[in-house]
């Protein structure tokens, strides 16, 4: 058993220590590039939302978007509304991280890991650099995805642990897992992505992965609301705005579970289990966003009103 649980730490070791460098790089990468995309394509709602999605599926962490977006509020780079979308569409993007992992390319880890070392050792410009960097932390990633899968497989002979696994097909108690795991190890990605391998391996039931996935979407709020102390109040509505999204969210998915499980079974017609689970976590984000995106203009007055920017108070003594 120890061995096992060593062996599960060390691939959600990599796997962390993948996002977090793998984020760093494309942020360096791209630079200031980065400031002027953002600026120039939010000017509207829904191109926020495109620029949150595409930001996400790219630098693979919906909370280093959200985080890079609070920083730029701060810093007065982007407005509070600006900034409503890039968050919705950080919920959209972070969806393809878990397609990637259901796809099961981890065997071919080694290849990656081997083209960005090389990559990287040969490199002669910083471009050159960054791409191995990027293709290496890739393999990292998946190596780490890889190594909890093989990990996980005897834990099927272990009766106590699949007794306790078998209490997630509660969704209330299996969203409680994963919010708590999601907010121990700070990595939304790392918890759905757990859920798929542990349902692949039939430790996990698809309502118990379901319910997983739905808690690891609030437990991805603490470390964005930590990034707004000692911030502006544009960059603290922000935060907040994203506290109570996903809580909504996660109370409808709750509410509707069974209805909800059922539209996945439906529109996955058939797949895999772990496909399925991915399919649910992509499904839930939409339809979070479709709904919530009509409501922007009510939370935003709710949220102004509450937390008046400091310029408009000092205006309305002065008038």
């Amino acid at each position: 058993m120890t061995e096992i649980l060593l062996s599960i730490v060390a691939g959600l070791v990599l796997f962390l220590f993948a996002v977090v460098n793998l984020s760093e790089t494309i942020k360096s990468a791209l630079g200031a590039k980065a400031k002027l995309w953002i600026q120039k394509y939010t000017s509207h709602i829904f191109s926020s939302l495109f620029v949150g999605t595409v930001a996400t599926a790219i630098l693979g962490s919906s909370s280093a978007v959200i985080i890079i977006t609070i920083v730029f509020v701060n810093s007065q780079i982007l407005t509070f509304r600006q900034a409503i979308g890039i968050v919705l569409g950080a919920n959209i993007g972070t969806t393809v991280s878990s397609q990637i992992i259901a796809m099961d390319i981890g065997m071919y880890s080694p290849i990656f890991l081997l083209i960005g070392f090389i990559l990287l050792f040969v490199a002669k410009t910083e471009k050159i650099g960054n791409i191995g960097k990027t293709i290496l932390y890739f393999g990292v990633l998946f190596f780490g995805l890889f190594t909890m899968e093989n990990a996980v497989e005897p834990l099927k002979d272990e009766a106590f642990f699949t007794e306790w696994m078998k209490k997630t097909d509660n969704p209330i108690i299996g969203a409680l897992v994963g919010a708590f795991v999601t907010l121990i190890i700070q990595s939304s990605s790392a918890t759905v992505g757990m859920a798929i391998i542990l349902s692949k391996k039939g430790l996990l039931s698809l309502t118990g992965g379901i319910a997983v996935m739905l808690g690891a979407e609030l437990g991805t709020c603490s470390d964005t609301l930590l990034a707004t102390i000692k911030g502006s109040r544009q960059a603290l509505k922000t935060g907040l705005f994203h506290l109570i999204f996903n809580p909504l969210s996660i109370l409808l998915g709750l509410i509707f579970f069974y209805p909800f499980v059922d539209l996945v079974k439906t529109v996955s017609a058939g797949a895999s289990i772990e496909r399925t689970v991915a399919n649910a976590h992509m499904i839930f984000n939409i339809l979070g966003v479709v709904i919530f995106i009509w409501t922007i203009p009510f939370f935003e007055r709710i949220l102004n009103s509450v937390l008046p920017d400091k310029t408009e108070d000092v205006s309305a003594s002065i008038s």
